[in-house]
Formats: C-alpha cells, sequence, structure tokens
C-alpha cells in the first residue's frame, strides 16, 4: 500500500466521529446514516484504498450481488419490532395462568400464581419469577431454577 495513503488511514484513527462522518459524505457523495466511530473509520478508509488501488473487479461485484439478495437486506430494524410489537409466544416452560406455583424456601411456603400475563405474590403482581425469587431470597435467583420449572428439582 502507498505509504502515503498509510498515513492518511492513521490520521483517519484520531478523529472524531463527526469528522469521520465529513469525511463519508465527501467520500460517498451523501449522509452516513451510522454515527459509530469504528463503522465510519472502516467505511472511509475502505473508500480511501478503493479509490487509491482500484475497486473490486466487475466479476466480484457480480458475485457479491449474487450472494447478498439486497431485496430481503434491512439495513435498520423496524420500528415495530424496537418497540417490542413482534409478538412472542408464550415461554413452554411455564405451567397454564391460573397454575399455583409452590416452593418451601427457609421454612415457608411461598405461593405464587401465575397470570395470563404475569404473576402475582403476595397481593402484587411482578412481570417476571425472576423478580419474586430475587425478593424472596435476598439475593438475585434465576426464577425458573428457583420454582424447580428448569427439569430439575428447587434448590
Amino acid at each position: 500500500m502507498d505509504p502515503g495513503l498509510d498515513a492518511k488511514i492513521e490520521r483517519l484513527r484520531k478523529l472524531a466521529p463527526a469528522a469521520l462522518r465529513a469525511q463519508y459524505r465527501e467520500l460517498f457523495g451523501v449522509e452516513s446514516r451510522s454515527g459509530n466511530r469504528q463503522f465510519l473509520f472502516r467505511r472511509v478508509a475502505w473508500r480511501m484504498q478503493a479509490l487509491a488501488e482500484g475497486d473490486l473487479s466487475e466479476r466480484a461485484r457480480k458475485r457479491a450481488l449474487e450472494i447478498a439478495n439486497d431485496a430481503d437486506l434491512k439495513v435498520q430494524p423496524t420500528k415495530a419490532f424496537l418497540k417490542g410489537a413482534v409478538p412472542v409466544g408464550r415461554d413452554a416452560r411455564l405451567p397454564d395462568a391460573d397454575t399455583v406455583l409452590r416452593r418451601k424456601f427457609k421454612g415457608e411456603v411461598i405461593e405464587v400464581k401465575v397470570l395470563d400475563q404475569g404473576f402475582e405474590y403476595e397481593g402484587h403482581r411482578y412481570k417476571s419469577l425472576s423478580a419474586i425469587a430475587s425478593k424472596v431470597a435476598g439475593t438475585r435467583w434465576n426464577g425458573f431454577t428457583f420454582f424447580g420449572l428448569d427439569g430439575g428439582k428447587p434448590e
């Protein structure tokens, strides 16, 4: 590689993300959708090298297009996915709603009612068994392990 190009790439390493975004805009002609410093550095350095030493051959470009069907690729996840709107199935380890889980812990019987959405313990609703197990034990616990729902016996 050209020593002058090496020096330019080394200078890029020290640039702030805003300066890398400016370089990206200059080299690619569009605004970067990413503000990630490492991503910007790699893209700008690659582009500088491609311009100085030559880009991919036409054959390599065609092969890359065959491998990556652009129609199937998403650069960013959809807003529905980020909001959690993608339906998630109920954990198979959980018993049916209205089931009462019982566990003896330090001489006390712990009873937790399984709800459609979450759990009920001592009149309060919880989103997870782990929250209940941690409250009862006074330390962090995996709820499935605590109540013996992971295939083993409760500890």
